[in-house]
């Protein structure tokens, strides 16, 4: 196997913990949204404000897709689940769009096309 190492790797790699970081911190905070509505949590509490405050720009082009369901004070937000799933889907893209743009080898191209035939 050829040892060649781009000078583009150390970013790249460092480029794909970015987009991992970021997405994990948009889920958790996303999962905290759902499961508070879930839990019927108070809004007025600071914590629950807090979460429902910095998620509201990731769920809001989301909001209409579906309707809310509501159960005795619980509510099961659809549109954040949906919202989880579509931002992991565009990490996805871009982290696949960062390894397409890495420089290989001549023989690294070769085996990796006749790996695919």
């Amino acid at each position: 196997m050829d040892s060649y190492v781009a000078p583009s790797t150390k970013p790249l790699y460092r480029g794909t913990q970015i987009v991992w970081y970021i997405l994990g911190l948009i889920e958790a905070l996303l999962a905290f949204r759902f499961v508070l509505k879930l839990l019927g949590a108070n809004p007025g509490a600071g914590f629950t404000n807090l979460i429902y405050s910095v998620t509201y720009p990731f769920v809001a082009p989301f909001l209409s897709v579906f309707r809310i369901t509501q159960v005795s004070g619980s509510v099961l937000e659809w549109t954040t689940l949906l919202a989880m799933v579509v931002y992991w889907l565009v990490a996805l893209g871009i982290l696949k769009a960062l390894v397409m743009s890495r420089a290989v080898s001549t023989p690294q191209a070769a085996a990796k096309l006749e790996a695919k035939d």
